[in-house]
């Protein structure tokens, strides 16, 4: 049976706000913190979008991140408390990210590569519609999607912007992916799919120089593309600790069953 290793030292980061500064400082006085590459679990403290940055520039290094909400929703965050930190983060629960891949083209022939924990977002840049054909796992499914845009959400990201978007809220562990239109036009009762997780789509832009298109993998965004392609990678996961009391899976069943 495999064992995990308990956690002993800890390092902290925090965004740049006094809520965040205030609560490592807090966190300094009472615990020894070490450098990232010697610490056992790295603490987060921040807003969503803060972790979601952690998680990007630390994925590689395999250390466990557990967030603390110093910022607003916090949706992805534990509550923060200086008390009893190293045992909360022994009985916290793992949970495994694995990231999309978002391969893009642009018009003028350049690649870009990024990951996303949350989504791959396509959106228009003009008054006008984006035209966008849809193909998964090689076969087209829509031949003109118009619309404001479209995103591919996994089910962590699913509470994000793919709900603002009337997406659905997927269970963690479904192994499933959200194909959300942002605001679409025809066809007209399209409102999109779930996809496996093994899923390969792709989006081309129809008329990209008088219907621009941007894209984004989380916040790395790219303007101007003209294809789009988007899969989940099992190679590169991140690891993210949550509280057994506060997990990620019942926040999202409270998601959807609003009081």
């Amino acid at each position: 049976m495999h064992i995990e290793k308990r956690i002993e030292k800890i390092a902290c980061l925090a965004s740049d706000t006094p809520k965040a500064r205030a609560g490592l400082k807090l966190l300094s006085e009472r615990y020894d913190l070490v450098p990232t590459d010697e610490a056992d679990a790295l603490v987060a403290l921040g807003g969503d979008g803060f972790l979601l940055q952690t998680v990007h520039e630390h994925r590689a290094t395999g250390i466990p991140i557990y967030g603390m909400n110093r910022g607003t929703i916090g949706f992805l965050l534990n509550r923060f408390e200086a008390d009893g930190l190293i045992e909360r983060l022994n009985m916290a629960h793992r949970l495994v990210l694995n990231p999309l891949v978002m391969t893009a083209e642009t018009v003028t022939g350049q690649t870009y590569s990024a990951l996303a924990f949350n989504e791959v977002a396509l959106h228009r840049y003009s008054q006008q519609s984006a035209n966008i054909r849809v193909r998964i796992n090689e076969r087209e499914r829509l031949k003109r999607l118009i619309c404001d845009g479209i995103m591919v959400a996994t089910p962590a990201g699913s509470t994000a912007y793919n709900l603002s978007a009337h997406g659905p809220i997927i269970p963690l562990g479904s192994n499933v992916l959200a194909l959300t239109p942002v605001s679409p036009f025809r066809p007209r009762r399209w409102n999109g799919a779930l996809l496996p997780h093994s899923a390969v789509v792709e989006f081309t832009i129809l008329d990209p120089k008088h219907r621009p298109v941007g894209a984004a993998a989380d916040s790395f965004e790219v303007r101007d593309v003209r294809k789009v392609c988007v899969v989940e990678d099992h190679s590169r996961p991140a690891l993210v600790l949550f509280d057994h009391d506060h997990s990620l899976e019942e926040r999202i069943f409270n998601e959807q069953f609003v009081h």
